[in-house]
């Protein structure tokens, strides 16, 4: 049997092994002021991202929806945003 009579095997897509970006030496720390670097994991709808898709361990996540939940609360995020195109309905 040669190289061209053996059957092809399908190999899996080879997946990257995601690192939590707030672990490391020079990770950024999670603080409820930096609004830049919270508003990176809140979706256009004001959501906030799940960790499968960020690649933030758990307990990172946590930390990090409690610092968008607290500047929520001060004001310096909003909860929600509405799309441009789509105007809140008046209640009558």
């Amino acid at each position: 049997m040669s190289a061209s009579d053996a059957p092809t095997v399908k190999r899996p897509f080879f997946r990257r092994k995601k690192t939590c970006p707030f672990t490391g030496p020079n990770a950024p720390e999670i603080d409820w002021k930096n609004t830049r670097l919270l508003s990176r994991y809140i979706s256009e709808r004001g959501k906030i991202i799940p960790s499968r898709i960020t690649a933030v361990s758990q307990k990172k996540q946590r930390e990090l929806a409690k610092a968008i939940k607290r500047a929520r609360f001060m004001g310096l995020l909003p909860y929600l945003q509405h799309e441009s195109n789509e105007r809140p309905q008046s209640r009558r």
